[in-house]
């Protein structure tokens, strides 16, 4: 059983688009590209970390 599940995994074949590179995205990206899948991630803005990347205006800590 151990020998079946673990052969299963390594024959992963294939690409995902993920769409969005907010904090879900981007780490749903990094999931499956270390699962051994192809990853394309698209976002429409010129950065990545959604809203994430505006923390730091609405908590600033200095």
């Amino acid at each position: 059983m151990a020998d079946s599940i673990q052969q299963h995994t390594q024959d992963k074949v294939g690409a995902v688009l993920v769409v969005g590179a907010g904090i879900g995205g981007v780490q749903a990206s990094l999931d499956l590209a270390e699962s051994g899948y192809k990853v394309y991630l698209v976002e429409q803005l010129p950065a990545i970390g959604g809203i994430m990347s505006q923390l730091d205006k609405t908590f600033p800590t200095n």
